[in-house]
């Protein structure tokens, strides 16, 4: 038995492949003879099988630079005619024999935080070395690629519109429908400015722009995107996301909502504002939460839409409610923006929630979508 341990440099990753146990078939010993069984390929004594050596990126490997080859290295010379492995999912790209090796250069990158699977074929009409020998079991590796640039991410969200800030390149832009340059721009993104579009965003919403920054704001953005394209709106990077988004620089699927924000001031008498593409589009007297349970303080992303719902819970003096409510926009827990019937707005009355009269709730609620913020302050 015998260890064998490879270091790759690949794309500018370096891996180190897995270390394998390679089996070699024991020779006769002087005093015992040996007979070919008809059919085998045994010729002078060679091995009647290959195995897989190593593999880069090593099996099980994640932060894999999308871009890298995939190197399989084997314990005998391939044939040039020997079947070739199977990726999953698939991208552009070829496989090259050298020697003991087989390696796919892809021509498109993997997509960012995707899982890719190796299949290695065995067998007859599996791998095959140069003597006719095949690899004894399929083998299959797996690895996950590194997340994509969160500049780029930022980039894309503004070329499509769902962002508050333009983006503008500082040199030739990528072509949106060159799938192979916009995949190698996710991981080396192209250097550029950002730039207000509008003027007239409170400080608040200017103070949580953070170029590069995987922040709530960002996070907003990325929900507003994810409720466009049929992803579950929770502001999570996945391969789903940055594949949605390649689609549709492509497409050119710009969105058409603008972007928003919503300040709920606890300040009596309390109300809330709502900024529609830097402008004041709504200023209504506004319920926040009283001292036993209050709204909180902070920024907070709409999760959540409902056109109506029946609320129920419990009062702090231990009485049951369950009172309808309308447009309702959910942004931290069972806190919600939302119309409640009252007598009077603009002081604490609810148990957390933003509640507004009826005709300031309607129209506030198509502006409070999926990824709004919602400030809350005191």
């Amino acid at each position: 038995m015998m260890a064998v341990i490879t270091i790759l440099l690949l794309g500018g990753v370096i891996g180190v492949v897995a270390t394998r146990i390679v089996e070699r078939h024991p020779g006769p010993s002087p005093t015992t003879s040996t007979t070919t069984p008809p059919g085998s390929i045994g010729n002078k004594g060679s091995a009647t099988t290959i195995q897989l050596t190593s593999e880069a990126p090593v099996n099980g490997s994640t932060g894999v630079n999308g871009a890298a080859a995939i190197v399989l290295s084997f314990s005998s010379a391939l044939s040039p005619t020997s079947p070739l492995p199977t990726l999953t999912p698939t991208t552009a790209g070829t496989w090259s024999r050298a020697g003991t090796t087989l390696t796919f250069t892809p021509t498109t990158g993997f997509i960012p935080l995707s899982a890719v699977t190796v299949t290695i074929p065995a067998g007859p009409t599996g791998v095959t070395s140069s003597s006719g020998a095949h690899l004894t079991e399929p083998a299959t590796e797996q690895f996950h690629v590194a997340n994509g640039s969160i500049i780029r991410l930022q980039q894309l969200l503004s070329l499509l519109g769902y962002s508050p800030l333009a983006w503008t390149s500082a040199g030739t832009a990528v072509a949106p429908t060159d799938t192979s340059a916009q995949v190698a721009a996710l991981f080396s993104p192209p250097t550029g400015t950002f730039a207000w579009r509008n003027t007239g965003w409170p400080s608040r919403l200017l103070a949580m722009w953070r170029p590069g920054a995987d922040n709530l704001f960002t996070r907003g953005l990325i929900m507003s995107f994810q409720a466009d394209h049929e992803l579950d709106p929770n502001g999570d990077l996945t391969s789903a996301l940055w594949l949605a988004l390649v689609d549709a620089v492509s497409t050119n699927s710009q969105n058409s909502g603008g972007y928003n924000y919503a300040l709920a001031d606890k300040t009596a008498p309390e109300s809330l504002t709502i900024y529609h593409d830097g402008a004041v589009v709504l200023r209504s007297p506004a319920n926040t939460g009283v001292a036993a349970s209050p709204t909180p303080d902070g920024t907070f992303p709409v999760n959540t839409r409902l056109r109506r719902q029946v609320m129920k819970g419990t009062n702090p003096n231990g009485q049951k409610y369950a009172d309808l409510v309308q447009y309702i926009a959910y942004f931290h827990g069972n806190d919600a923006v939302h119309y409640m019937n009252r007598d009077d707005y603009g002081i604490p009355q609810s148990l957390g929630c933003v509640e507004l009269p009826l005709a300031d709730a309607a129209k506030a609620w198509p502006y409070l979508a999926y990824g709004t913020l919602v400030t809350v302050i005191h």
